[in-house]
């Protein structure tokens, strides 16, 4: 009795993946049948949707920011600062006039850290060095190589103040194209800290090739 239990069972099993594997035959495109299909086709929640799951509490999809987290474009010691920072629209024109009014009237509106400056140093090796050189001098890997000439030494540029370079990274300027869509306005300014940071160190340098070329020309 037992046997023609089990050749019951094995004949329907056979007879049923017979037809589950015929299905769909006349349409060569067709998948045939799917088991479980809401495995395959599981709707996804929708932000701000609310959901009686029971997962969170207020049965909210989206959630906020866990405490402590840091937005994007921010620094831990000043985000309220940072953020606006960032969003404030610029307000000088891309015009010689405006260079020159950005240069006279625009300031660093971050206070120098070694946290900013350290930020800037690292955006300086990954935007600016193969143009501009590890120290400024204006002889970066691409101007070795011959493909661009050199976009001078940042030292031999008399009044390059804080507008007029952060003029420069927004808008572009000869060569230079604009880098507003890759640096934030708080990344551009800690680049300006970096920037006068080499012109500093290579002053010294920068004048006693001056006094020379002085001293050869008397």
């Amino acid at each position: 009795m037992m046997r023609v239990k089990q050749n019951i069972v094995a004949v329907f099993a056979v007879c049923s993946s017979l037809l589950m594997m015929s299905c769909g035959k006349s349409d060569p495109n067709s998948p045939g049948i799917e088991f479980m299909p809401d495995m395959y086709y599981s709707e996804a929640a929708k932000p701000y949707e609310w959901l009686p799951n029971g997962v969170f509490k207020d049965s909210l999809e989206a959630r906020p920011p866990v405490a402590g987290t840091i937005s994007q474009g921010s620094r831990p010691n000043n985000l309220e600062r940072a953020n606006l920072i960032n969003a404030t629209p610029y307000a000088y024109p891309n015009t010689p006039e405006g260079y020159e009014a950005a240069g006279a009237g625009l300031k660093n509106p971050l206070a120098m850290d070694s946290l900013h400056l350290q930020n800037g140093e690292a955006l300086y090796g990954k935007f600016c060095v193969h143009c501009h050189g590890a120290s400024g001098d204006g002889q970066g890997s691409i101007v070795a190589n011959g493909k661009f000439p050199s976009p001078g030494s940042y030292w031999s540029k008399v009044g390059l103040t804080d507008g007029k370079m952060f003029h420069t990274m927004h808008w572009g300027k000869n060569m230079m194209g604009s880098h507003a869509a890759q640096l934030s306005k708080l990344e551009r300014w800690e680049l300006v800290f970096y920037v006068n940071k080499l012109i500093k160190a290579a002053a010294p340098a920068s004048a006693a090739v001056s006094d020379t070329t002085k001293t050869k020309k008397g």
